[in-house]
């Protein structure tokens, strides 16, 4: 048995399924399935239950899925220590991210990273969800609300605000009942999967007429004129036709945080990457908020 075996083990035990795995593998599903039943034929023993609805681990391959996990972190930890802290940072880093904070922050942090550590490698998830750590969908997360559970390292990024914005094109109201008729934009309601980000609260009591579950899909409805919604301040330098309204009536702050697997801690690798996000996102948010409306015309 080598580590690839391994590897290709501990991929599909995540994914429970073929089709999911392969992509993160490089291999096509037939292949990986292959690649499978030798193992299970080496190990004399099945590892999955497999179905139609796809693989499931048995008892014995979740007893191995735990070891092969810890392998996994000390394979990591050891390629830490193979590199000197001078060196610049190298390998593959994904980070899981909020659509808001993966379109209108993250580029130019990551960019940045990349620019002084030629040798690394960043990849940006962008999920209408929680990225799931535990089946090692990313190395990082960046979410809106600290986890409750699991075995997690969680350090708080920055506060970021948030205002109602419409077009430049349209009347400004001058209070809340005026927006009554307006069609209001925002997430599709069943799908905001974590209360921080019901940010129309009480204004969408008739509806939200026009949504998204993606931020940058509203920022382009409103971009179009088609009503008024509750935008990102540090979004709104990318939407120069937008400005923002009633903001003595409606003002919503919020927080990033950076959430780790706990036994990362020990990775020198991901924690000198992840002080420089740290500090990247929140100077940028703070440079993208200073940055004031454009005057209308």
């Amino acid at each position: 048995m080598n580590w690839d075996d391994m590897r290709v083990f501990l991929a599909v035990a995540r994914a429970e399924r073929l089709s999911a795995a392969a992509p993160g593998l490089r291999m096509d599903p037939a292949t990986l399935g292959r690649r499978i039943n030798r193992l299970e034929q080496a190990m004399g023993a099945a590892l999955f239950v497999k179905s139609p609805q796809g693989y499931a681990v048995t008892d014995l391959g979740a007893r191995m899925q735990e070891a092969a996990e810890q392998a996994e972190v000390a394979l990591s930890r050891a390629w830490d220590i193979g590199q000197t802290p001078s060196a610049g940072l190298s390998g593959q880093i994904r980070i899981g991210a909020p659509d808001g904070c993966a379109n209108y922050l993250l580029p130019q942090v990551c960019a940045a990273i990349q620019a002084d550590n030629p040798e690394l490698e960043v990849q940006i998830l962008s999920l209408p969800r929680v990225v799931n750590l535990s089946r090692r969908e990313a190395d990082m997360a960046i979410t809106v609300s600290p986890p409750q559970a699991g075995r997690l390292t969680v350090q708080k990024i920055t506060d970021y605000r948030l205002h109602l914005a419409q077009n430049r094109r349209l009347a400004v109201p001058q209070t809340l009942e005026a927006l009554q008729g307006r069609a209001l934009v925002g997430y599709i309601p069943d799908m905001i999967f974590d209360a921080a980000l019901d940010y129309l609260g009480p204004l969408a009591r008739a509806g939200v007429q026009l949504a998204s579950n993606s931020v940058s899909v509203q920022l382009q409805m409103l971009r179009a004129g088609a009503g008024i919604g509750i935008v990102h301040d540090f979004a709104l330098p990318s939407a120069p036709d937008l400005h923002r309204v009633l903001m003595d009536q409606v003002s919503l702050t919020r927080s990033f945080y950076l959430v780790r697997h706990d036994a990362d801690r020990r990775s020198e690798r991901l924690t000198r990457f992840a002080d420089l996000l740290l500090a990247g996102i929140k100077t940028e948010v703070a440079r993208l908020e200073a940055i004031p409306d454009r005057p209308s015309c």
